[in-house]
């Protein structure tokens, strides 16, 4: 009832106007043409050929939607596709997941006999993490849905209601596989509490369900004996599947010395927690272990963006934290509202989160916005697109859509039906080189070709130019 009459009044009102902070965020980034075809793009496209009832394959990738990280949920968020078509449902779901994490957050708290001002000091925490501002603005990303859920997760267990845990649990897992690792570190912070039947229940849970989409869906999906696509891209120098980087990890620890960039992870470590270090205690350690399997698999990967607050590979360690904080509150008290500490955390956001970029980068793109949707507007929705990076979440409701990279410099015109490339601004991925070359070709194929002053170029088939 205490959390009921709070959402009716001040905080409901505070949790609704931050999510439509959120979304006007996301929402102006991606009129402003600043964000990609991954994964924005990706996802949308997948979203739109489930709605439609399609073999959800990415004409990007070539993966069916299960076959990138086993995330069935994507196939209820068809559902929103099926009852209108926009990319905004992606923008307004992911806005309302870390608004709303703040109401299981408030939970946790009052469980924990907080008073309502060190609920809202948590909650208030929690936005302002910076992991979760960027998140918020990079694009789209399934297992930020699942944020709610983890926060829930505590709450459900210290009140001791495991079929409701077990249920977060598995809603998680269908947001995107890499969150077996939060459901292992659950695992390990109830090994740590002594609640033995919880900890080998998320433990087992987590390696099952890794096992199920290694040795069944992702072979069947891709018709390889291909695992976690995650595996082989971040590391490849410890083998080319699950299997070989587990061994490698058990029989050549070795291999971590050369492969981890120490200073980086010490860097990392210490952007993850500086906004809520004053908070932490003892007290706080068997709540912060569940995101050990998270942080060590991050400071192994060697991609960069696994180790940033740009990205949403950190995101969950920012509900691990927020609930950490809670523990220390529980057990010591402070005497009065830390307004002192909450302004460390403001000035972490404001230094650490990118509200700045909209008065910089975000406008680098401003004067060709109404070139960019006169092309738009002018492609047909049937139409086989090759466009760039940037343009493709604009254009991704479609069978046949994709961005030249330096991977295929060369790519077949026969496959398209029409280019939208600007070589100027290439975008991610591509370079000005090879759009020109793709624009070069088609002129000399005789496709019917619009130019625009700022040396946007729209390319169409001579039988479609109409």
């Amino acid at each position: 009832m205490e959390i009921r009459r709070t959402l009716n009044n001040r905080f409901g009102c505070t949790c609704g106007a931050i999510l439509l902070f959120f979304w006007l965020c996301a929402a102006l980034r991606h009129s402003l043409f600043q964000s990609n075809a991954y994964d924005l793009g990706l996802f949308d496209q997948w979203l739109w050929l489930v709605s439609r009832g399609l073999p959800p394959f990415s004409s990007m990738e070539g993966v069916h939607v299960l076959a990138d990280h086993g995330a069935w949920l994507l196939y209820i968020a068809g559902f929103a596709y099926k009852l209108h078509v926009n990319i905004q449902w992606l923008f307004f779901s992911q806005a309302a997941a870390l608004s709303f994490t703040a109401i299981p957050i408030w939970a946790v708290g009052r469980q924990a006999n907080l008073s309502r001002k060190q609920c809202w000091l948590v909650c208030g925490l929690w936005w302002l993490q910076p992991v979760v501002f960027n998140a918020n603005l990079f694009d789209f990303h399934p297992e930020v849905w699942a944020m709610p859920a983890l926060a829930c997760s505590f709450w459900a267990s210290r009140a001791g209601k495991p079929l409701v845990w077990f249920l977060l649990l598995v809603l998680m897992l269908g947001c995107r596989d890499g969150l077996v690792l939060v459901v292992f570190g659950l695992g390990i912070e109830h090994l740590i509490r002594k609640k033995w039947v919880w900890a080998f229940a998320a433990i087992g849970f987590a390696l099952s369900w890794l096992a199920l989409l290694n040795k069944w869906l992702y072979p069947m999906l891709t018709g390889s004996n291909q695992g976690p696509k995650a595996v082989s891209t971040l590391f490849a120098y410890l083998g080319n599947n699950f299997e070989e980087v587990l061994w490698s990890l058990i029989s050549k620890p070795w291999l971590l010395i050369n492969g981890v960039d120490w200073f980086g992870g010490i860097i990392y470590l210490l952007l993850i927690s500086i906004s809520v270090i004053p908070f932490l205690s003892r007290h706080s350690l068997p709540t912060l272990c569940a995101g050990l399997p998270l942080i060590v698999v991050n400071l192994l990967s060697e991609e960069a963006p696994q180790r940033t607050l740009i990205h949403h590979y950190s995101l969950p360690l920012a509900v691990i934290a927020v609930v950490a904080v809670t523990d220390a509150l529980a057990i010591v008290p402070r005497p009065s509202f830390p307004w002192r500490s909450l302004a460390w955390s403001a000035v972490c956001w404001a230094a650490l989160a990118k509200p700045w970029f909209f008065t910089g980068p975000y406008l680098e793109r401003v004067d060709s916005i109404p070139s960019f949707r006169e092309a738009i507007i002018s492609i047909n929705q049937n139409s086989r697109l090759l466009t760039t990076s940037y343009l493709v979440p604009h254009l991704s409701q479609r069978l046949e859509v994709s961005f030249p990279t330096g991977n295929e410099p060369e790519a077949s015109l026969n496959r398209f039906d029409a280019l939208l490339l600007k070589p100027e601004d290439p975008g991610w991925g591509s370079t000005q080189q090879i759009q020109q070359r793709l624009l070069d070709k088609a002129r000399k194929a005789n496709w019917t070709c619009t130019n625009w002053a700022n040396g946007l170029s729209l390319c169409k088939k001579p039988n479609l130019s109409n």
